[in-house]
């Protein structure tokens, strides 16, 4: 770099120089760059789960599960299956967690376990694809439930949709640059919401089963689906539901006490979130008969209209908040990978850079939020939700096999949570199921698309980071300054 830029000062009086900012000296002579804090405790970690997991899915899946499974008896099976594979994945996560201490997710468990290549597959495909796919599904959501209301017995226009989806993308990546804690309060206050939204569906279902509304919960295995795909992709929109069980693997950087909090808050916070799902669907059925819930095209304003009336408008009202939370927190961990990636040197390196002033992963999260922007564009949300699906369960399944792996190759390792291994076994055998069923039942092209573009993403990992070719550090060294110089951002190394 030259010598002049690397005497321009920042408005924090540090010198940028050669992708660095000079921090003032510490009392042994060492300088220290910014770092992520630990600002999330116990509470906190508990509503980003649940915040993330109760969104758009409890709202949209209860359809699709319904559909491939063909009768009440088997869809509410599903649903509590889906409740206790998530916990028992979520409890292989806390051992990889509580002994892997980095932020990520899958990504350091990866990395330590299969080394860089499946590593960079998994950093490549998520943050190009799956984070901002589930951003785009959940900020769709909120945009249909936010602009009902402006049009009285039709859909809102796609244009219109599309718009009020990529505000609050815009408002969120900024709340999310802006600082950690306020990210924290937006998600505790927006949990709470939905919450109490769950909380009103479910007491208004107690109050009509014990007038007698039972009828469409009888017989209720007559018609069942026996497909072994039809199951497989029930489990896919009610995982989809469901979430949201790995979300603070993602920041255990910046999580108080993790080897205490990382375990409690999935201990509290999934099979919370497991009964509110089963007591939502049970209360959907009191009023809705299969045939009428298949063909409602927004399932809880639906309910509302016909037990709330006239204080209706509640629903919509806290379903928008509900995917607004939920939206946050998916905003919150992808940024946390691509930060990661960029300081492992899988991703350009001016994504792991974070804000001197704020101490947030500010180029990650604005990354992410453009990504997402372009996904709405041409969005179709089952297609975007059996997408994003399939490849997360492929990683899913091969963090799970990281922890059995380890098992043998790590035996000296400190393990503060250490599951059965015949939990990790059985959630791996379920991930497989997961994505060969539908596959095997009914091939379809875009499984093979998703496929191709998980090694594709070898085109760039041999050139850029296995090689590291000589001109492309020339040509993004400048750009790495100038954006660094732009946006007052500093690695997060220790400088000697």
């Amino acid at each position: 770099m030259d010598e002049d830029i690397g005497k321009k000062k920042n408005s924090c009086n540090g010198d940028v120089s050669s992708g660095t900012v000079s921090q003032p000296q510490q009392g042994d002579g060492e300088v220290k760059a910014a770092m992520l804090r630990k600002d999330v405790g116990l509470f906190s970690g508990i509503c980003l789960i649940v915040g993330t997991m109760i969104g758009s899915g409890i709202f949209i899946s209860p359809k699709a599960v319904l559909a491939t499974t063909g009768a009440v008896g088997p869809c509410l099976c599903v649903w509590a299956a889906c409740g206790v594979l998530a916990t028992l994945g979520a409890l292989c996560y806390a051992e990889l967690g509580t002994m892997i201490t980095k932020s990520g997710g899958e990504y350091p468990y990866l990395m330590e376990g299969f080394g860089p290549i499946i590593a960079y597959l998994y950093s490549w495909t998520t943050i190009m694809v799956l984070k901002p796919s589930s951003f785009a599904i959940i900020a769709l959501s909120f945009a249909e439930y936010a602009g009902t209301p402006f049009y009285p017995g039709c859909i809102p226009p796609l244009v219109v949709i599309k718009c009020l989806a990529a505000a609050s993308i815009l408002l969120i990546t900024i709340v999310n640059c802006i600082s950690v804690k306020l990210a924290s309060y937006v998600q505790n206050i927006f949990t709470a919401a939905k919450l109490f939204i769950i909380l009103v569906i479910i007491l208004a279902g107690i109050v009509l089963l014990a007038q007698g509304k039972t009828k469409n919960l009888t017989n209720t295995f007559d018609g069942a689906s026996t497909s072994f795909g039809n199951i497989g992709l029930a489990f896919y929109n009610g995982l989809w539901a469901y979430d949201g069980w790995n979300q603070l693997n993602f920041i255990t950087e910046e999580l108080k006490n993790p080897y205490r909090n990382l375990p409690l808050a999935i201990i509290i916070g999934i099979p919370l979130v497991t009964i509110c799902y089963i007591l939502v669907n049970v209360a959907y059925f009191t009023v809705m008969t299969p045939t009428e819930l298949l063909q409602s095209p927004a399932v809880a304003v639906t309910f509302g209209d016909r037990v709330l009336y006239p204080v209706s408008w509640v629903v919509p009202l806290f379903v928008v908040f509900s995917t607004f939370g939920a939206a946050n927190g998916s905003c919150f961990t992808a940024g946390r990978l691509t930060y990661v990636a960029g300081r492992e040197g899988h991703m350009v390196k001016i994504l792991s850079y974070i804000s001197l002033k704020r101490c947030t992963p500010a180029p990650a999260v604005m990354f992410n939020g453009f990504l997402t922007i372009l996904y709405i564009m041409p969005a179709d949300i089952n297609t975007l939700i059996n997408y994003f699906s399939f490849a997360q369960w492929v990683f899913y399944g091969l963090t799970v096999l990281v922890l059995i792996v380890m098992r043998f190759t790590r035996k000296e390792w400190n393990r503060p949570v250490k599951v059965p291994i015949i939990i990790a076994v059985l959630v791996f055998l379920v991930s497989c199921y997961l994505v060969l069923a539908p596959i095997v039942d009914k091939p379809e092209v875009e499984y093979l698309y998703c496929t191709i573009f998980i090694f594709s993403g070898m085109i760039f990992y041999f050139p850029f980071v296995h090689c590291k070719l000589s001109w492309t550090r020339k040509i993004m060294r400048p750009i790495t300054m100038h954006l660094q110089l732009l946006m007052e951002v500093v690695p997060p190394e220790k400088i000697e």
